[in-house]
């Protein structure tokens, strides 16, 4: 049986050192089937998330979802810590390590799992001491993993939180821009009213690279698709659906000037959906509801084309528009239904507010066009 103990013990040490070394350091994915942290991930979130459908619609539900990302991360670090004192406590009982103790002669389990949790994390307490060569070495060993653990985690908040923070600077700057929440059609109608629809390049550069380290660091750091917005109207995922909207509206209408940095930005964003949903192990899922029927898109189209951008024929238009859709459509609406993020309609339902206009004291500040220009506008706001 102390065979069968040492066995166990070693297969639970060196799985937690490996899948801890995969989701803290390893900046890339990780193919093969069984992970700790996968596990353990799918079935929190479950629970969580059909908690969370017990509450009341609206900031009730979204703040207990927001809270599920960091939480979980602080259960993970238990979940490893509690697995490496427990894999070397029982490593230390099939060895019939010898302790001395200052009081008692006779040793139990959880006498050991004491011992295992002070070495640890290294509090030097003195009370319960290993005499042989092994029980030292072994000390030795797990005293110097709980060291390293504790700084090679202590390390991995601040990054988890700086990539977090880059993510959300870009969406907030979606917003006098496209509207909250975000759709294409109200971004390609403030592009186009201030003359800006043809030179959208700079706009569309900007978000494929935003695509680009959302891929990036949402592989690297999985736990990141679990953290959501400051605003309930906002989210990674409407505003990755809304790029791809927004890309897939000039590809198919295909007289803009920046075609080809729209198709860039298009093929960057589709990306990033895919590979995210692979990483989450989420298949596509069609949308039940057409998000664009054919009476949708006349209003869009005419929309776009009251702003002042030239549209061709709609047919021509609805028929590439499709085509598109079905590359992206059913990936982001798998990662939008799996955590539980609405995805943005083409065009908003009302005339849209702008989370920069709304404040607890009024409801609706001035439009931005209406603003006055230059010093006028520091006497508007004083």
């Amino acid at each position: 049986m102390s065979w069968i103990g040492i066995v166990v013990a070693l297969a639970i040490i060196i799985g937690i050192m490996i899948d801890t070394f995969e989701v803290v350091i390893l900046p890339r994915r990780v193919r093969h089937g069984y992970r700790l942290a996968r596990v353990y991930y799918r079935y929190a979130w479950l629970l969580w998330g059909k908690a969370a459908l017990l509450l009341p619609q609206g900031w009730l539900r979204y703040g207990f979802l927001g809270t599920f990302g960091p939480m979980s991360l602080f259960g993970l670090i238990t979940v490893w810590a509690a697995g490496l004192i427990a894999g070397f406590a029982l490593l230390h009982w099939s060895l019939n390590t010898a302790l001395v103790f200052p009081d008692i002669d006779e040793r139990g389990v959880v006498d050991y799992f004491y011992f295992s949790g002070t070495t640890f994390f290294t509090l030097g307490y003195g009370d319960i001491v290993p005499v042989g060569v092994v029980g030292r070495m072994l000390s030795i060993a797990e005293a110097g993993i709980g060291f390293a653990f504790l700084a090679v985690v202590l390390s991995y908040l601040p990054v988890i939180y700086q990539t977090f923070s880059r993510r959300e600077v870009t969406i907030s700057l979606l917003d006098a821009r496209a509207g909250s929440p975000p759709t294409a059609g109200e971004l390609l109608r403030r592009l186009a009213m201030r003359g800006g629809a043809v030179n959208s390049g700079g706009l569309l550069s900007e978000w494929e690279r935003w695509a680009a380290e959302l891929l990036e660091s949402h592989i690297s750091f999985p736990v990141l698709r679990f953290y959501r917005s400051q605003h309930d109207n906002q989210s990674w995922v409407a505003a990755l659906t809304t790029m791809l909207d927004t890309t897939a509206v000039l590809i198919a209408n295909a007289k803009h000037a920046d075609d080809y940095q729209a198709r860039l930005t298009f093929a960057m964003a589709r990306h990033a959906a895919v590979d995210l949903g692979l990483v989450a192990q989420l298949p596509p899922l069609s949308p039940p509801i057409d998000r664009l029927p054919p009476e949708r898109l006349a209003r869009l189209l005419e929309s776009l084309r009251a702003a002042g951008l030239e549209i061709r024929d709609e047919p021509q238009v609805a028929s590439a528009l499709t085509e598109l859709r079905a590359l992206y459509e059913p990936f982001v609406y798998a990662l939008g239904e799996n955590l539980q993020f609405t995805l943005p309609p083409f065009l908003p339902a009302d005339v849209p507010i702008d989370n920069w206009q709304t404040s607890p004291w009024m409801q609706r500040s001035p439009d931005l066009g209406a603003l006055p220009a230059a010093r006028g506008a520091d006497e508007h706001f004083h």
